[in-house]
């Protein structure tokens, strides 16, 4: 759906918590629910605010959204310089439609990354054409300088963690001062972000662990932090005995070949394992990167018949896939939540996780709902997917601990009430706000 459309919620009558329904503008300047964590909490967050009663539309830029029944999509299409098959294009002389598409280009072909500040700029015009239409505008980690005008109605956003974080990793990998100063160009967004940040009223954000890195990070006040803990989908993420489980079986999801994921401790960590359980395979989620740290890892150690990569899948097989699996891997030096961790856990697959940012708050007590280790140690993940390996009962006791622990604590339902509660608060104290002046 393009353009001006808007489509009423068929719950729209009236709210779950009694009060009027608020009509909602969920902005994601990206939303590739396949790759990434934030097309996941725009469709999810979106469907459950639906059946709470409220009008979701989700205005995005490629690559777009898919959202369940009852949210609708508007797009708002940037250059989409970075899409497969042909990244870092360059545009053709009738693509460019104004000056915000000259600064898109213009910043990439320097090296830096446009989308946030580009996406914000074009929201800001959608919106100011569109004032009086909603009641307020969750903005999905965009911190772009547009977001800054007048946009009509409050505004919340939700920051799921400083992408500084990502940065000082990449940073910390670079080998040499060319490669530094690249990463340094490419994240030159985060200065914005930061700016940005800072003088937004109304910050979401989805663990403890990620409040804190925003205060530390970004300087926003810590009273303006608000944790909405995300979740699973558990009626998808669920146990199914009929689906037969692998030996020596383990899966991971990543959704990119960089030092935050921590893909390349895990194929060290399997080469490890291999020399006592010759058995145990890895299958990640994401694309395989044909060159960089785990492509490297993976011939040196080699492991081209022990690593398999998928992608594409849809969600019932994705779902099917951590099903089969004997463990779960969570090997991220940085998570602000881990979707993967609580998603796994909800199949009650048992889970192997690091202790890297907020993964402990999802996946729990070491011995207890998963088994822990430091992040960038694959000695430790080694021996970790090792017992677990080999340890029948122990598998089936985490298993159904940490589906207990998705279902009690991380659920999206609860993830929308707890969202439309900011939502209400923003409304209420811009009112008081114009009342006052």
């Amino acid at each position: 759906m393009t353009a001006e459309a808007m489509v009423t919620s068929p719950f729209a009558g009236s709210a779950t918590d009694g009060d009027r329904p608020l009509r909602i503008a969920l902005l994601t300047y990206k939303g590739n629910p396949f790759c990434g964590g934030q097309g996941v909490y725009v469709r999810h967050l979106s469907r459950e605010l639906v059946k709470l009663g409220h009008s979701v539309e989700v205005i995005g830029a490629q690559p777009y959204p898919v959202l369940d029944t009852g949210a609708t999509l508007t797009e708002l299409p940037s250059l989409d310089l970075y899409r497969h098959p042909d990244p870092f294009r360059t545009p053709k002389r009738d693509e460019y439609r104004d000056w915000i598409d000259a600064l898109e280009v213009a910043t990439m072909w320097t090296g830096g990354f446009p989308e946030p500040l580009t996406f914000s700029l074009r929201a800001r015009r959608h919106l100011a054409a569109r004032a009086g239409e909603f009641d307020v505008i969750h903005d999905n980690q965009t911190l772009g300088y547009g977001l800054l005008a007048d946009l009509g109605a409050p505004l919340v956003t939700t920051i799921h963690h400083p992408i500084t974080v990502d940065r000082q990793l990449d940073l910390d990998a670079a080998q040499d001062r060319k490669k530094r100063l690249s990463v340094r160009r490419w994240y030159g967004f985060t200065r914005m972000q930061g700016r940005v940040a800072r003088r937004l009223p109304s910050v979401l954000t989805v663990s403890g662990s990620s409040k804190q890195e925003i205060a530390e990070h970004l300087g926003v006040r810590d009273e303006r932090i608000h944790v909405v803990h995300i979740g699973a989908d558990t009626d998808l993420w669920s146990p199914d005995a009929s689906v037969a489980e692998v030996p020596g079986r383990i899966v991971t999801t990543s959704s990119a070949d960089v030092p935050l994921k921590g893909l390349v401790h895990l194929v060290e960590a399997l080469a490890k394992l291999r020399t006592e359980q010759p058995d145990a395979h890895l299958v990640v989620v994401g694309k395989r990167a044909e060159k960089g740290p785990v492509a490297r890892a993976i011939e040196t150690y080699g492991l081209q018949d022990a690593v398999r990569f998928v992608k594409g899948i849809t969600d019932a097989e994705l779902v099917d896939l951590v099903r089969s699996a004997q463990i779960a891997c969570v090997p991220s030096l940085y998570e602000g939540f881990s979707l993967p961790a609580a998603e796994a856990m909800a199949t009650g697959t048992p889970l192997v996780a690091t202790t890297g940012g907020a993964i402990p708050e999802v996946s729990g007590p070491d011995g207890e709902t998963c088994l822990a280790v430091p992040p960038g140690d694959a000695g430790a993940l080694a021996a970790a997917l090792g017992r677990l390996l080999g340890d029948a009962q122990l598998r089936a006791r985490l298993g159904a601990a940490g589906r207990e622990r998705v279902l009690s604590r991380f659920t999206w339902a609860r993830a929308a009430e707890g969202t439309a509660a900011l939502y209400r608060a923003a409304v209420e104290q811009a009112a008081r706000s114009r009342r006052a002046r």
